[in-house]
């Protein structure tokens, strides 16, 4: 049975990622299949087991924020701030006034948020003292100051705060955005995640446990997700963001609406700390969730943007809850994984692979799945290996799982006008 509540759509959207600094960039990006990964540039990863990531490129926080504004954030934080400008500008709420700018919150997450702000004030510490750390140090570490950020450079003054469950950080993001917004609590919110955490300790930190893919000869067909020798998961870094009003709103102001939002699931697997259940059990549960709350039978969805991070475990896990969900549709809608071009963008990544599923509403497209070369036999279902696919796509679903056991899913429709 669809949700109660007013009817939500999509305004507004805001990317920095690998692959481009812009959402036409991102999207231009996907359709070349273009990969990320590169070897890392941000410090020396000689001693590293891996050596590679998909860090953005050309990125200069000082083009968009001003300098001692930007010194004294963290690059997630600046990441955050860049992609909601551009969220918000695309959806015209840069213009609102005083008034409307009260009825406009924000949710921001991010999975670890100022790492690299961490790591180096734990150095300076360390050889310097603790009278030399620096007064921003908490300030730019934690994780709810890309959302405080955002709303004191636009004044939204409604619900503000993080979201943090891991890589389904951003979906929760957006999922709570939703539920806000069908409460009537707001008219609009600004929601999303942002992730930098391409420095020494999380890349030594996941190195560690094995998540990481090893092939350092070469990084830009690392990330193979579903194929048979893929090896672990590339990290990424950058923000996703998404505008999300209601309807009455968004067509008073005569908004571009990208789609509508109709439905959302989110479970636990209650299982393992790192690794999924392996008959994907609470993937199942979440799509199910998602399905229900949009009042939709599964073969109403024609395209699922995967989690998809090509580790061994995680791909097999995700396609058996797919089969278990959808049936014999699960052969007939089309998938990919948009990590193979951009990274994992952990906190990041729903957000970011929302809006690559909101555009292939908007474009006929399914962005691909690159670095496919060796069938799995445990993953056969339709990946969109290689090349984009044209198809009409009128229903989406994402989805983004978390360390933790944290699973969701969100999904968009094509807006239609009623009557």
């Amino acid at each position: 049975m669809p949700a109660p509540g007013p009817r939500i759509v999509v305004t507004g959207l805001g990317a920095v990622t690998p692959i481009g600094l812009t959402v036409p960039d991102y999207w231009d990006g996907m359709m070349r299949g273009q990969s990320g990964a590169g070897p890392i540039t941000r410090f020396d990863a000689s001693e590293f087991t891996t050596t590679f990531a998909c860090e953005l490129k050309g990125f200069d926080p000082v083009a968009h924020i001003d300098r001692k504004e930007a010194r004294r954030l963290d690059r997630y934080a600046q990441y955050a701030v860049v992609a909601a400008d551009e969220a918000i500008r695309d959806a015209g709420l840069d213009a609102a006034d005083e008034a409307d700018r009260a009825r406009v919150g924000v949710v921001y997450g991010s999975g670890i948020g100022g790492i690299g702000t961490f790591q180096e004030q734990v150095l300076v510490m360390g050889e310097h003292g603790p009278r030399r750390i620096s007064p921003f140090l908490i300030p730019m570490q934690i994780s709810d100051i890309a959302s405080g950020v955002i709303a004191m450079r636009h004044g939204f003054r409604g619900p503000n705060y993080a979201t943090v469950s891991a890589c389904a950080t951003s979906n929760n993001a957006i999922a709570d955005a939703w539920m806000i917004l069908k409460a009537g609590l707001t008219d609009a919110m600004v929601c999303g995640g942002s992730e930098a955490a391409v420095v020494e300790i999380a890349v030594g930190g996941f190195a560690a446990m094995r998540a990481l893919s090893t092939r350092n000869d070469s990084p830009e067909t690392a990330s193979r997700p579903f194929d048979a020798t893929r090896d672990g998961f590339v990290m990424g870094e950058g923000a996703g963001t998404l505008v999300l009003e209601t309807l009455d709103r968004a067509q008073a102001r005569g908004a571009h609406i990208y789609a509508e939002m109709i439905g959302l699931g989110m479970s636990a697997d209650a299982y393992h700390m790192t690794a999924p259940h392996p008959e994907g059990e609470g993937a199942a549960l979440a799509m199910r969730m998602a399905l229900d709350t949009a009042g939709l039978a599964p073969e109403r969805i024609d395209y699922l943007n995967m989690h998809g991070t090509s580790t061994p475990l995680g791909d097999v896990a995700e396609t058996k809850a797919i089969k278990e969900v959808f049936g014999e549709h699960a052969y007939a809608m089309s998938l990919s994984s948009t990590k193979s071009m951009t990274g994992h963008l952990l906190g990041a990544a729903g957000a970011v692979e929302a809006i690559a599923a909101l555009l292939a509403i908007e474009h006929g497209r399914i962005p691909p799945t690159i670095n496919f070369e060796t069938p799995d036999p445990e993953c056969d279902l339709d990946y969109t290996f290689n090349t984009p696919q044209e198809r009409a796509v009128d229903v989406v679903l994402s989805n983004a799982f978390g360390f933790g056991g944290h699973n969701t899913s969100v999904i968009f429709t094509k807006y239609e006008a009623e009557g």
